[in-house]
């Protein structure tokens, strides 16, 4: 039964919109193909950060991954 709890069990059917979502921002603003973006969440600690759900950062909307995301560099 599915009590439509996010948790660290489920976390990932929530990743890859955000990704994608986060990739396009990235790649509009940096001017970056789209797999160089991908490429560039993966490796980052924004990513890290939002796939651990005791972060709570899949609340986050792409313009606020995006700030957390810049603000890495």
């Amino acid at each position: 039964m599915m009590t439509g709890e996010i948790n660290q069990q489920n976390l990932y059917l929530l990743l890859p919109s955000k990704v994608s979502c986060l990739a396009g921002l990235i790649q509009k603003h940096n001017h970056v193909s789209l797999i160089d973006a991908i490429k560039s969440i993966y490796a980052s600690n924004t990513y890290k950060r939002l796939e651990d759900e005791e972060s709570k950062m899949w609340h986050l909307g792409p313009v606020a991954l995006y700030q957390d995301f810049s603000n890495e560099g």
